[in-house]
Protein backbone atom coordinates (compact mmCIF):
# COMPACT_ATOMS: atom_id res chain seq x y z
CA UNK A 1 0.00 0.00 0.00
CA UNK A 2 0.91 3.50 -0.96
CA UNK A 3 1.85 5.91 1.52
CA UNK A 4 0.32 8.89 -0.79
CA UNK A 5 -3.35 8.35 -0.43
CA UNK A 6 -5.30 7.98 -4.26
CA UNK A 7 -2.20 6.65 -5.61
CA UNK A 8 -2.54 3.84 -8.17
CA UNK A 9 -1.81 0.85 -6.17
CA UNK A 10 -4.96 2.03 -3.55
CA UNK A 11 -6.95 2.25 -6.89
CA UNK A 12 -6.08 -0.88 -7.51
CA UNK A 13 -6.23 -2.89 -4.15
CA UNK A 14 -9.67 -0.80 -3.47
CA UNK A 15 -11.07 -2.10 -7.04
CA UNK A 16 -9.61 -6.23 -6.32
CA UNK A 17 -10.88 -5.99 -2.85
CA UNK A 18 -14.25 -5.17 -3.62
CA UNK A 19 -15.26 -7.41 -6.40
CA UNK A 20 -13.39 -10.05 -4.71
CA UNK A 21 -16.03 -9.29 -2.04
CA UNK A 22 -18.96 -9.06 -4.63
CA UNK A 23 -18.41 -11.83 -6.21
CA UNK A 24 -18.20 -13.76 -2.34
CA UNK A 25 -21.25 -12.59 -1.71
CA UNK A 26 -23.11 -13.10 -5.15
CA UNK A 27 -21.34 -16.43 -4.84
CA UNK A 28 -23.47 -17.30 -1.64
CA UNK A 29 -26.24 -16.18 -3.01
CA UNK A 30 -26.42 -18.07 -6.30
CA UNK A 31 -25.07 -21.33 -4.71
CA UNK A 32 -28.59 -22.28 -3.40
CA UNK A 33 -29.41 -22.43 -7.32
CA UNK A 34 -25.99 -24.62 -8.18
CA UNK A 35 -24.83 -21.25 -10.46
CA UNK A 36 -21.69 -19.92 -10.17
CA UNK A 37 -20.66 -15.94 -10.71
CA UNK A 38 -19.92 -16.55 -14.09
CA UNK A 39 -23.07 -18.21 -14.85
CA UNK A 40 -25.06 -15.08 -13.51
CA UNK A 41 -22.92 -12.85 -15.95
CA UNK A 42 -24.21 -14.77 -19.08
CA UNK A 43 -27.85 -14.71 -17.77
CA UNK A 44 -27.94 -10.99 -17.26
CA UNK A 45 -25.98 -9.97 -20.09
CA UNK A 46 -28.97 -12.23 -22.25
CA UNK A 47 -31.79 -10.71 -20.14
CA UNK A 48 -32.32 -8.18 -22.60
CA UNK A 49 -34.10 -10.50 -24.83
CA UNK A 50 -32.25 -10.03 -27.93
CA UNK A 51 -29.61 -12.51 -27.69
CA UNK A 52 -26.25 -12.40 -28.51
CA UNK A 53 -23.25 -13.21 -30.50
CA UNK A 54 -21.35 -16.05 -28.54
CA UNK A 55 -17.78 -13.97 -29.18
CA UNK A 56 -19.55 -11.00 -27.81
CA UNK A 57 -20.79 -12.98 -24.86
CA UNK A 58 -17.27 -14.41 -24.27
CA UNK A 59 -16.05 -10.65 -24.26
CA UNK A 60 -18.46 -8.98 -21.84
CA UNK A 61 -18.36 -11.64 -19.47
CA UNK A 62 -14.66 -12.38 -19.63
CA UNK A 63 -14.10 -15.77 -20.32
CA UNK A 64 -12.52 -17.27 -22.71
CA UNK A 65 -14.52 -18.78 -25.68
CA UNK A 66 -13.69 -22.44 -24.67
CA UNK A 67 -14.99 -21.92 -21.10
CA UNK A 68 -17.94 -20.13 -22.22
CA UNK A 69 -19.16 -22.67 -24.49
CA UNK A 70 -18.86 -25.75 -21.60
CA UNK A 71 -20.64 -23.41 -19.45
CA UNK A 72 -24.01 -22.52 -22.08
CA UNK A 73 -23.60 -26.34 -22.24
CA UNK A 74 -24.17 -26.50 -19.07
CA UNK A 75 -26.86 -23.75 -18.99
CA UNK A 76 -28.54 -24.92 -22.41
CA UNK A 77 -28.75 -28.67 -20.53
CA UNK A 78 -30.68 -27.08 -17.73
CA UNK A 79 -33.37 -25.51 -20.46
CA UNK A 80 -31.91 -21.76 -18.93
CA UNK A 81 -30.74 -21.09 -22.87
CA UNK A 82 -30.61 -21.75 -26.06
CA UNK A 83 -28.23 -21.04 -29.34
CA UNK A 84 -29.42 -20.15 -32.49
CA UNK A 85 -28.16 -19.13 -36.11
CA UNK A 86 -27.90 -15.33 -36.40
CA UNK A 87 -30.19 -13.82 -38.79
CA UNK A 88 -28.01 -11.43 -40.20
CA UNK A 89 -25.07 -13.24 -40.38
CA UNK A 90 -25.50 -17.12 -40.22
CA UNK A 91 -22.39 -17.99 -39.86
CA UNK A 92 -22.45 -16.88 -35.93
CA UNK A 93 -24.56 -18.58 -32.87
CA UNK A 94 -26.48 -16.40 -30.92
CA UNK A 95 -27.05 -17.21 -27.19
CA UNK A 96 -30.65 -16.40 -25.77
CA UNK A 97 -32.50 -17.06 -22.30
CA UNK A 98 -35.22 -19.45 -22.58
CA UNK A 99 -38.71 -18.83 -21.34
CA UNK A 100 -37.44 -20.86 -17.93
CA UNK A 101 -34.29 -18.96 -18.13
CA UNK A 102 -35.96 -15.25 -18.02
CA UNK A 103 -38.31 -16.48 -15.22
CA UNK A 104 -34.87 -17.86 -13.26
CA UNK A 105 -33.19 -14.37 -13.86
CA UNK A 106 -35.69 -12.28 -12.91
CA UNK A 107 -36.05 -14.78 -9.63
CA UNK A 108 -32.36 -14.52 -8.72
CA UNK A 109 -32.52 -10.80 -9.70
CA UNK A 110 -34.48 -10.28 -6.89
CA UNK A 111 -32.49 -12.27 -4.56
CA UNK A 112 -28.99 -10.52 -5.61
CA UNK A 113 -30.31 -6.81 -5.23
CA UNK A 114 -32.10 -7.80 -2.09
CA UNK A 115 -28.52 -9.13 -0.60
CA UNK A 116 -26.72 -6.30 -2.06
CA UNK A 117 -28.95 -3.97 -0.04
CA UNK A 118 -28.46 -5.54 3.10
CA UNK A 119 -25.03 -4.97 2.76
CA UNK A 120 -25.89 -1.63 2.21
CA UNK A 121 -23.83 -1.93 -1.57
CA UNK A 122 -25.52 1.57 -3.77
CA UNK A 123 -27.47 0.42 -6.57
CA UNK A 124 -27.44 4.24 -8.31
CA UNK A 125 -26.69 4.72 -11.32
CA UNK A 126 -23.78 7.37 -10.28
CA UNK A 127 -21.64 4.09 -9.33
CA UNK A 128 -22.17 2.74 -12.50
CA UNK A 129 -21.56 5.99 -14.38
CA UNK A 130 -18.04 6.06 -12.14
CA UNK A 131 -17.10 2.81 -13.72
CA UNK A 132 -18.16 3.00 -16.91
CA UNK A 133 -15.90 6.33 -17.37
CA UNK A 134 -13.00 4.60 -15.24
CA UNK A 135 -13.68 1.65 -17.76
CA UNK A 136 -13.85 4.03 -21.16
CA UNK A 137 -10.79 6.01 -19.72
CA UNK A 138 -8.67 2.54 -19.62
CA UNK A 139 -10.10 1.10 -22.87
CA UNK A 140 -11.38 3.33 -25.14
CA UNK A 141 -11.99 1.33 -28.37
CA UNK A 142 -14.22 -0.84 -25.63
CA UNK A 143 -16.46 2.57 -24.52
CA UNK A 144 -19.54 1.63 -25.92
CA UNK A 145 -19.78 -1.73 -25.12
CA UNK A 146 -18.66 -1.79 -22.23
CA UNK A 147 -21.65 1.25 -21.30
CA UNK A 148 -23.91 -1.28 -22.48
CA UNK A 149 -23.07 -3.60 -20.66
CA UNK A 150 -23.64 -1.70 -17.20
CA UNK A 151 -26.41 -0.04 -18.92
CA UNK A 152 -25.10 3.14 -19.33
CA UNK A 153 -26.64 5.80 -21.84
CA UNK A 154 -24.25 7.97 -23.16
Amino acid sequence: MSDVPGAPADLLRSLTRAERLLSRRLAAVLADDDLTTEAWRVLCLLADGQGRPMSEVSAEASLPPGTLTKLVDQLVDRNLVFRRIDPLDRRRIRACLTARGRREHARLDERVRASLAEAGVPADAALLDHLADLIARLDPAGRRAHAEAAGVRR
